[in-house]
C-alpha cells in the first residue's frame, strides 16, 4: 500500500467482507493494517505525510469543484448574459419597484470557520473561478493565528470583491434601463445588494472586543471605502472637482483610524485621541448626501451616456454603503440587557421581565426618556456591556457616519421587554431614529415562544411607532445553534412558521407599509443550514417560498438577508470573478419577490402527515441531546479533533483542566457540527427521518416526493447521507476497546508492541468509550435502515457526483487518522514513569492524549522530560567543584522516540481534518 489508489483498493476490497460479517468494519480493519506498517518500520511518519498531502491536494479540489458547481457560470460575458435575459421588458415603475429594494443584504460575519491557510483559500478560488490546478505546494504549511485584526481585514477582501461585482450588476441595470427608457431613467436609483458586517462588533459570547476595537474598526472601514470611492471617481474623471475633498477626507479617517489603534486605557492618551476625532475639521466628512446630490445632478446634466452610467453607479454605492464598507451590526445576548435594564428601572430587582407588568412599565419609561449626551469618557468608564455598545453606537454616528443606522441584534431574546429594554437605551442615547432592534430566534424555546413575542411586540403602541420611523421590522433567527439543538430539518420548518407568523403579525397590526427585514443566519455547511445542492435550494432554505408569499400577499416589503461566514463564507466572494458570478445568481433568483399565484404546495397542506413527521424528528433529534451516549461520544475527543479556526473560542468558559468530561452544551454549534463531520455522521441533518416515517413509509414518501417543499428537504438528507458512515462512527470506539489491544500482540506478530498493548489494554479496561461508540452506531444504524425505506419511495432529483469516490476519500482519511491516533496512544503509553509534579500525574498525561489534549500532554511530558539543564560553566565562581561529572544528559532519547513523533502525528491529523472538512464542502 504505498498510494492513495492502493488505499483506496484496499478498502474496497474490506468492505466486501461486510458482505460475509455484516459487524465487520473496513475503515478499522485498514487503520489497523497501516498502524501494523508503521510500528513495524515498514512505513513512516513521512510516508502518512505524503498520503495525506495527495489527499489535501484532491479535498481543496473536490471543494473547488463545489465552489464553481454553485456559482456557474463564472465568466464576466456568461453572467452578464445571464441577468440580462432575466431583466424585465415591461414598464419602468416595475423595474423600479424590482431594483431599488435590496434582493439580498449580504453580512460577512466572522465566526471561527478560518480553515484554510490563505494559501490554501486562494488555490481553491483560483481552480474555481480560473481553472488553475491545485498543487501540493499550498498544503503542509503554517496556519496563521487567526486574530480578530486578520478576521477583519479577510471580511473587508470579501466585502471590496462584492462592491466591486455589485458596481458591475448595478452599471449594467442602469444601461438597460437607458436604453429601454431613455425619458425615465435617471429616476432609477438600483439597490439590488446592501452589505454588512459584525467583525469587532459581536459581544456574544466574547469579552475580548474593546469598545475602542469597534470604534478604530469603523474608522479603518471609513477610510477604506472613501478611498475606494476616490479611486472610482478617478476612473471616471482624474480631475473631478469632488476629488479635492474626498482625498482629504479620505485620508483623515485613515489618521483617526490610527489613533485608535493605541493603548487607549491611559485616560489621557483616550482623551487626545477623542479630541482629535470630535474637533472640527474641514476634511471631517460625516454625510455623504451633498455627494450623491452633486453626483445625480452631473449624470443628468451630461450628454455622454457611459459617464452618466458611472456617476450613477458610483452613486448607487454611496447610497448603498454609507461611510463604511457597509453597515455594522452590534450583539448582545439579552441578559446583558436585562442586567443594564434593571439598574436603570429596577434597582431592587422586583420587576419580572417576562411579565406584562414589564412590558407597561417599560413603555413608561422610555416615553418619559430625555436623552443623555455622551462622550468617549462616559464610554471608557462604563462597566455595563450592554450600555457600552450603545454608547459605542452613539460615538459613531456622531463623529463617524450620521447617515448609515445600525443593527443591535439581542441573542437568546425570548420577551418583547428584551426588545423594550433596547429602544430604552437607544432613546436614551438618542439614536433611536438609526438603530434597527434585531431579536434573535435560535435556540428551541425562542422559536416556540418566538411566535407570541412578536404578536405582543408588534401590537405595542410604541414599539409601531418606532417600526414606522425606522421604516422595517428586523428579526433574526439563526440555523446553527437551532439546528443543533432541534435539529436541521426541524429548525428549517420552525423558522419557517416563525417567519410566517411575523407576516401575519404585520399584517394583523397594520404594519404593512413596514418592511421585513429577516436575517437568516447560518453556517456553509449542511449540518448549520447551507443548502449544498444548489444556489436556488440554499436561498430558499433560508428563506421558503411558502414564507415569502405569507409577506407578498400581505403586500408586506421583504428584505432577506443571510450571513457569508468567516473563512469558508468569504471564499464566495474570494475573487473577482466568483463575487460576480455568486452576487449574478442570486439577482437572478430575487429571493426578495415571489410569485403568489404558484399552485399550493401539499406539505403545508396535509398537515396531519407533515406536522407529525415535523414532531417525530424533532423528537428524535431532542432524544440524541439529552442522550448520555450521544453526549459522551461527541465529547469523547474533546475538541482535540478540530483546528483552532477563530479568535472566538470554540469551548463555553470551564476549567479545562479540571472537567475530563466535557460537557455537550459547553460546546458551541460551529465546533459540535465539525465534530459530527470528523466522526462521520451528521447526525443532526439526517437522524430522526427514517424514524418520523416508520409504517407509513409510502404515504410520507408520497408527500415528500409530491411537494416542492418535501423534495428540498430530502435533497439535503440525501446529500448528508452521501457522506455519512456508521462504521466510521463505531470505528472510533474500537480506539478505546481494552479487547483489541490485548488482542494484537496476541499471536506473537508484534512482539515488540507486547507492553506497550499491554499497558493499553489494562489502562482502557473500564473506560467506556467503546460501548458509548457502539451503542450510537447501533442506533444510527436503525435509523438508517428505516431513512432508506423511506427514499426508496421518493425519486432522487440530484444524486451525488462522484459519491462512492468522495466515500472512499473520507474513508482513506478516517482509517489514516486511525492509525495516527494508535501510533499516538502506543507511544504515551510507552513514556517512561514520571513522578508527579504539580498534581499532574502520568495519568492525567494519558488522559490527555486519549482526549486529544495534545498539547497540554506534551507540555507536561517536555517538562517532566527536558532536554536542556542549567550549565555549570555559567557561572563564574572562584571556588573549584567536581560535580556534576558529566554522567547526566538530557532526555532526547525520549523526544525522539515518543514526545516528537507524538506531536507530528497530532499535526499531520489536524490536516486530515481539513481535508474531511473539504469533502463535507466546509468547516462545521
Amino acid at each position: 500500500m504505498s498510494g492513495v489508489e492502493d488505499l483506496t483498493r484496499r478498502l474496497q476490497d474490506l468492505h466486501q467482507r461486510t458482505v460475509e460479517m455484516p459487524q465487520f468494519n473496513p475503515v478499522f480493519q485498514l487503520a489497523h493494517e497501516l498502524s501494523r506498517k508503521l510500528e513495524a518500520g515498514e512505513m513512516s511518519l513521512d510516508d502518512f505525510e505524503a498520503l495525506i498531502a495527495e489527499l489535501e491536494v484532491a479535498s481543496l479540489e473536490e471543494r473547488a469543484d463545489r465552489l464553481e458547481c454553485m456559482v456557474a457560470p463564472i465568466g464576466a460575458d456568461a453572467n452578464r448574459s445571464e441577468l440580462a435575459g432575466t431583466l424585465e421588458r415591461s414598464d419602468f415603475a416595475t423595474f423600479r419597484e424590482q431594483w431599488e429594494r435590496p434582493q439580498l443584504h449580504a453580512v460577512f460575519t466572522a465566526h471561527p470557520t478560518f480553515l484554510l491557510t490563505p494559501q490554501q483559500s486562494e488555490a481553491v478560488a483560483s481552480a474555481a473561478s480560473k481553472g488553475t490546478a491545485i498543487t501540493a505546494d499550498c498544503v503542509g504549511g503554517e496556519r496563521p493565528q487567526v486574530t480578530l485584526p486578520y478576521e477583519h481585514e479577510r471580511a473587508m477582501r470579501a466585502i471590496a470583491h462584492a462592491q466591486d461585482a455589485r458596481d458591475a450588476i448595478v452599471s449594467q441595470l442602469l444601461a438597460h434601463a437607458q436604453e429601454q427608457w431613455p425619458d425615465e431613467w435617471h429616476a432609477l436609483s438600483p439597490l439590488p445588494f446592501r452589505f454588512a458586517t459584525w467583525v469587532g462588533y459581536d459581544m456574544d459570547g466574547r469579552t475580548d472586543i474593546t469598545w475602542s476595537n469597534s470604534i478604530g474598526f469603523r474608522l479603518s472601514e471609513k477610510a477604506e471605502r472613501l478611498a475606494r470611492y476616490v479611486a472610482s471617481l478617478e476612473a471616471i474623471d482624474a480631475d473631478h472637482a469632488l476629488l479635492s475633498e474626498l482625498r482629504p477626507a479620505a485620508d483623515y479617517a485613515a489618521e483617526r483610524a490610527e489613533d485608535f489603534t493605541a493603548d487607549l486605557s491611559d485616560p489621557a492618551a483616550l482623551s487626545v485621541a477623542a479630541n482629535r476625532l470630535t474637533a472640527s475639521d474641514p476634511r471631517k466628512l460625516l454625510s455623504l448626501s451633498r455627494y450623491i446630490d452633486a453626483l445625480e445632478e452631473e449624470a443628468k446634466a451630461t450628454d455622454d451616456g457611459k459617464r452618466a452610467v458611472a456617476l450613477k453607479t458610483l452613486v448607487a454605492a454611496m447610497r448603498a454603503d454609507g461611510l463604511g464598507m457597509g453597515w455594522i451590526h452590534f450583539r448582545v445576548n439579552a441578559k446583558q440587557l436585562h442586567n443594564a435594564i434593571r439598574r436603570r428601572i429596577d434597582p431592587d430587582g422586583n420587576l419580572d421581565l417576562a411579565s406584562k407588568g414589564a412590558v407597561v412599565h417599560l413603555n413608561r419609561a422610555i416615553e418619559k426618556i430625555q436623552p443623555r449626551r455622551s462622550n468617549f469618557g462616559a464610554l471608557a468608564i462604563e462597566a455595563s456591556t450592554a450600555i457600552r455598545q450603545f454608547l459605542a453606537m452613539a460615538q459613531i454616528l456622531e463623529h463617524v457616519d450620521a447617515d448609515a443606522p445600525i443593527r443591535m441584534l439581542i441573542a437568546e431574546c425570548e420577551e418583547p421587554a428584551t426588545v423594550l429594554a433596547a429602544l430604552y437605551f437607544a432613546k436614551l442615547f438618542g439614536i433611536e431614529d438609526k438603530v434597527d432592534v434585531s431579536p434573535l430566534f435560535e435556540t428551541e424555546t425562542a422559536l416556540e415562544h418566538g411566535g407570541r413575542l412578536l404578536d405582543e411586540l408588534l401590537a405595542e403602541p410604541i414599539y409601531q411607532e418606532y417600526a414606522k420611523k425606522r421604516g422595517r421590522v428586523a428579526i433574526q433567527t439563526g440555523f446553527s445553534d437551532a439546528g443543533r439543538f432541534v435539529g436541521q430539518i426541524p429548525a428549517s420548518l420552525a423558522i419557517e412558521r416563525l417567519q410566517g407568523r411575523l407576516a401575519d403579525a404585520l399584517d394583523a397590526n397594520g404594519l404593512n407599509d413596514v418592511a421585513a427585514l429577516i436575517f437568516n443566519t447560518h453556517g456553509e455547511s449542511m449540518g448549520r443550514g447551507a443548502h449544498p445542492t444548489k444556489m436556488a435550494d440554499r436561498m430558499e432554505w433560508a428563506l421558503s417560498p411558502w414564507a415569502r408569499r405569507r409577506f407578498a400577499r400581505a403586500g408586506i416589503p421583504l428584505e432577506p438577508e443571510v450571513s457569508f461566514q468567516g473563512g469558508d463564507g468569504y471564499l464566495w466572494f474570494s475573487t473577482p470573478e466568483l463575487a460576480r458570478a455568486i452576487l449574478t445568481r442570486i439577482a437572478v433568483l430575487r429571493p426578495a419577490q415571489t410569485d403568489v399565484d404558484v399552485p399550493k404546495d401539499v406539505f403545508y397542506q396535509r398537515t396531519d402527515l407533515s406536522l407529525d413527521f415535523y414532531r417525530a424528528v424533532k423528537e428524535h433529534q431532542r432524544d440524541h441531546l439529552e442522550s448520555r451516549t450521544y453526549s459522551r461520544a461527541i465529547t469523547a475527543f474533546g475538541l482535540g479533533l478540530l483546528n483552532s479556526t477563530g479568535s472566538r473560542v470554540s469551548r463555553r468558559q470551564s476549567d479545562l483542566s479540571a472537567d475530563r468530561e466535557m460537557s455537550l452544551r459547553q460546546i458551541r454549534a460551529i465546533p459540535h457540527n465539525a465534530i459530527l463531520q470528523q466522526l462521520g455522521y451528521p447526525v443532526n441533518v439526517i437522524a430522526g427521518i427514517g424514524e418520523a416515517a416508520e409504517g407509513n413509509y409510502e404515504e410520507i414518501g408520497a408527500l415528500l416526493a409530491e411537494s416542492p417543499r418535501g423534495r428540498e428537504l430530502v435533497r439535503l438528507v440525501r446529500a448528508a447521507n452521501a457522506l455519512a458512515s456508521v462504521k466510521t462512527v463505531a470505528a472510533h470506539g474500537e480506539l478505546f476497546n481494552s479487547a483489541y489491544w490485548a488482542s494484537r500482540p496476541y499471536r506473537g506478530t508484534e512482539g515488540h508492541l507486547t507492553a506497550a498493548c499491554e499497558a493499553l489494554s489494562e489502562y482502557l479496561v473500564k473506560d467506556d468509550r467503546v460501548g458509548v461508540f457502539r451503542r450510537l452506531a447501533s442506533r444510527l444504524r436503525v435509523d438508517a435502515m428505516k431513512l432508506h425505506r423511506l427514499l426508496d419511495h421518493i425519486p432522487d432529483e440530484a444524486p451525488t457526483e462522484n459519491r462512492e469516490d468522495k466515500r472512499r476519500m473520507i474513508g482513506v482519511l478516517q482509517s489514516l487518522r486511525l492509525a495516527l491516533l494508535q501510533a499516538m496512544f502506543i507511544r504515551a503509553i510507552s513514556v517512561p514513569v514520571f513522578s508527579r509534579a504539580n498534581d499532574v500525574s502520568r495519568d492525567d498525561v494519558l488522559e490527555m492524549v486519549f482526549t486529544l489534549r495534545v498539547d497540554d500532554a506534551l507540555a507536561q511530558l517536555r517538562r517532566a522530560y527536558p532536554t536542556h539543564f542549567p550549565r555549570i560553566d555559567r557561572f563564574d565562581l572562584t571556588e573549584p567543584t567536581d560535580w556534576p561529572d558529566g554522567s547526566d544528559e538530557g532526555y532526547e532519547a525520549i523526544h525522539r522516540d515518543f514526545i516528537d513523533p507524538i506531536e507530528r502525528a497530532h499535526n499531520l491529523s489536524l490536516r486530515i481534518t481539513t481535508a474531511i472538512a473539504n469533502v463535507f464542502g466546509a468547516h462545521g
